[in-house]
Formats: C-alpha cells, structure tokens, sequence
C-alpha cells in the first residue's frame, strides 16, 4: 500500500462524504434540536447505521483487534459483556424518547437537571462528562495516527494522522450539525462492515483457513484461547474491563443523547436491531482480525499496530486494504464529530443555558458552535500524548463516566433520588476514578473499572437519602412515561381491550 494511494483514498473518501453531507441539509438550523438532533426526525435505517458507526470506532478495528492481539480470546468475551449491556437501550430508551419529546429536552445532563430540579446537576454532570469524554474523543484521533502511520510504513507520521482527523471531524460538524454526521455515519458504516468483513475472510484464507488459523493458536499460542487466565486478561482485569462497558450505552451521552432522535418508537426500535447486528458482525470480524495477526506478526512492540501491519501485508490486495483503511477512519472520525456535538450541546445548553438564564436558543447554539473547536484542540492535544493501548483507554473514560449511570435509573424508577444525590455520586466517583488510575489502577486489589459503579451507587442512594427529593419533578416525569407507553386500546370481538 503506497503512501500515494493512500492520500488518493482519502481524498476520494472526503468527495463523497461531503456530497452526502451537503446533500443531507434542511436549510439552516436556528435551534439546538435541529443543529444537535436533527429536529427529531431520524428514521430507523438511517439511527441504525448512525449509531452503529459512532459506537464501533477506532476501538473495534484498531483498538480491539490490538487488545484480542494482546490477551487473547478474551477480548471477544469483553465485547461480548457490551452486547448485553445494549439490553438496556430495549429498557431506557423509549423513556429518553418519551421526556426528550414532551420536555424538549436536547442532552442527557438536561434531562437529569429538569428531572432533579436542580440546575446545578445538569451544569455538574456537563462538566464530568466533559472531563472522562475529551480522552475519549483522544483516543480515536490517536487510532487513526496509529493506522496511517502503520499503513504507510511511517511515511505519513503520528500527529500528521491525528491532525487529518481533527479537520475531517471538524469538517463535517459545522455543514449541517448532526445531520451531516448521521447521513456520512451511513457511509461510513456500510464501508465499514462489508471491506472488513471480506478482507478478514481473505487474510484468513491466506493463513490456510479457519481450522489452519486455530491449530496454529491452539498449538503456539495456547494462552490465546484461555479466559480468565495468566496472561492479559485474569479475572480481575476482564472485570475491570467489562463493568464499565456494560453500561456504556447509559454511561456516554454521544451515544445516550441518540435516543432523543428518532421519529418515533418504532424507527428505536429498529435502530436498536439494526446495531445488534450490525455489532455481531464486526464484533466477530475484529476479534478474528486481530488472531489473525498474533499468527502473521507475533511480536508485535505495539498491539494497537495489528491492523496496520495485517493491511500492509501480502494477505490483503492493497485496494481492498485502503478500503479497510477508510472505513476505519470515517468510523474513528465519526465517534470523534458526535463527540464533539454532544460536549458543545451540554456546554452550550447546560452550562452556558444555566448560568444565563433566559438566553435565546440562537445564542445557545452559537455557543455551542464556538465549543466545537475548543474541544477538538483539547482532544488532539491529549491524543499527541500516545498514553496506552487504544482499548484501555477507552474503557478508562468509561469507567469515569459510569458515575452518572445510578442517577438515570433513579430517574424512572427511584422517586427517592434527589439532585443532592446526584451531585454527591457524579463528584466523589470522578475524583475517586481519577485517584485510582493516578495510583496504578488498583485499590484493595480491585481496578477502577470495578470501583467506579460501587462508589456511584453508594453515593447516589446515601446522598438522596440524606435530602428531601423532589415529588413534582419525579411525577411529571413518570406521568410521561407511563402515558407514552401505555398500549393503545384494540377491539376483540366487539370489546375494548388494554
């Protein structure tokens, strides 16, 4: 694969994404809903691939090929943890639907704000939420330096790739909001699964097929198809990994703040099964892709380079590996503009909105538009620090962010929770996080990953019972609910039933 190609594929890739982009504009967006979610209006095709390629980033091919690189078999049991995790959205995504639509409500902190009746809960966890995501968005940027500098033999450097990104993120943020990114998230997910899925199939077959692949495994690396065992991922570490991505879909408002977009119920609903699908699939692809690579290139200084070092080698017709190459970047870029619309959003609407009461939404979402660069210069200032392994990092700012997940049950189902509750979980779980990584990522023997939901669910239920909660705020949201998704009356033989 030649330097030249590759800046050929890339330059291809940005022709059409910004026809689809530009294509993709209702006019000009006056209001947050229209700039962030896109009036509302999201049909269940278009959600599904949007979701689908904002959440399988340059984690999956990239980062969790390195981690299935690195530990082994146990990287699939890892992903596998998440799919079950996506069992919530079937639970909690209707009622985000259901307020978003009644409130008017434009990010996650808003809805804890209003639900809590406190304005200081929505402006406490804009601000958490920008702390563990900014690392988040880093590492994508990170993922794609990796991937163009590994597919090019150096040839395009680190910060080069990062900085690619960065404009490409950018790019596609400002022509038309969240519009723009879900219709080239579209693009970009197609790309994704159907290069992918046959490159993996190739470089398989190139090593002498499945049964050639794992004898290989079974006979040379047997630690590779062992979990939990002595290698990477002991049982302590897989828990660590796995507790916070469990609750990922809760836990990361880019991804949360979709449940608010569709037209309706139904269109959830299939972007719910679309992305199951969807994520099986790439699921399997990448843990495959990266055994695939432990047999091609054992010894491996960096696992994060598995994916570059598979799409440079003889295993793969350089077409078809730039093909890859672009999908895995549009992915990354994909995750790293929704990133970048949600933390303007909550800045914008939840920090700006709550110490300027009475702004204009024009206003707020002028803010929000001067937000998005500043967060794209912080995020390539983090990625340019190269701290860990792609998937690592990942989960770390998953395990900060869990400190809101015991506050979104306690919206719809705990009438006791109170804003005291909230704030005291979202504080006390980010700085006790942030202490646990500073100090090696183990306390009482047991990794951040794991501590992280303890210690908010801990604080949430002692803070709110320690404080008076809020009645009126808690049954106008479960009136809501329960209205929204109370069955319709149908006839049976001439008698009404529920």
């Amino acid at each position: 694969m030649t330097e030249s190609l590759v800046w050929w594929a890339i330059a291809g890739y940005l022709v059409i994404a910004s026809v689809i982009a530009v294509l993709s504009r209702q006019g000009k967006s006056q209001d947050m809903s229209g700039y962030f979610l896109g009036n509302r209006q999201m049909n269940g095709f278009v959600s599904a691939l949007s979701y689908s390629a904002t959440t399988y980033s340059a984690f999956m091919m990239v980062g969790l090929a390195g981690l299935t690189y690195a530990g082994g078999v146990g990287a699939l049991g890892f992903e596998i943890v998440y799919f079950a995790g996506v069992s919530l959205v079937a639970v909690f995504g209707p009622r985000f639907w259901a307020v978003g639509k009644a409130f008017g409500f434009v990010t996650p902190s808003e809805m804890l704000g209003r639900r809590y009746d406190s304005r200081a809960v929505a402006i406490v966890v804009a601000l958490s939420n920008c702390l563990f995501l900014i690392p988040y968005a880093a590492v994508q940027l990170a993922g794609i330096g990796y991937l163009l500098q590994g597919t090019t033999q150096g040839a395009v450097p680190f910060t080069a790739g990062v900085l690619l990104a960065t404009a490409l993120a950018l790019f596609f943020s400002y022509i038309a909001g969240i519009r723009s990114v879900m219709w080239t998230d579209s693009l970009q997910a197609i790309m994704m699964i159907v290069a992918s899925t046959l490159v993996t199939y190739l470089v398989i077959q190139g090593l002498g097929g499945f049964k050639a692949l794992f004898d290989t495994l079974a006979t040379e690396r047997p630690e590779m198809l062992v979990v939990p065992g002595e290698g990477m991922f002991t049982f302590i570490t897989f828990l660590g990994l796995t507790v916070p991505w469990f609750f990922f879909s809760l836990s990361n408002p880019q991804v949360s703040q979709r449940l608010f977009m569709p037209a309706s119920l139904s269109a959830m609903r299939q972007m719910l099964l679309g992305f199951l699908v969807f994520g099986f699939i790439y699921t399997l692809v990448s843990v495959l892709w990266g055994l695939s690579a432990v047999v091609a290139f054992p010894g491996l200084d960096n696992a994060d380079l598995a994916t570059p070092s598979l799409l440079t080698s003889g295993h793969v017709p350089p077409l078809l590996g730039v093909i890859v190459m672009i999908g895995i970047l549009a992915a990354a870029v994909s995750t790293i503009d929704s990133i970048m619309l949600t933390l303007s959003s909550m800045v914008a609407r939840d920090v700006y909105g709550n110490l300027k009461p009475g702004s204009s939404e024009t206003r707020q979402l002028a803010v929000g538009k001067w937000v998005i660069p500043v967060i794209a210069l912080l995020a390539l200032g983090f990625a340019e620090l190269q701290l860990s392994m792609i998937a690592v990092l990942s989960v770390a700012a998953s395990a900060g962010l869990v400190a809101v997940v015991p506050a979104i049950v306690g919206t719809f189902f705990w009438r006791r929770g109170t804003a005291l509750g909230v704030l005291v979980s979202v504080l006390v779980t980010s700085a006790f996080v942030l202490f646990v990584y500073a100090i090696g990522n183990r306390f009482l023997g047991l990794p951040a990953g794991v501590w992280g939901i303890v210690v908010a669910s801990v604080s949430f239920v002692g803070g709110s019972l320690a404080s008076r909660p809020p009645h009126a705020a808690a049954d106008s949201f479960l009136s809501v609910v329960s209205q929204s998704l109370e069955r319709p009356p149908r006839v049976v033989a001439g008698r009404t039933e529920r």
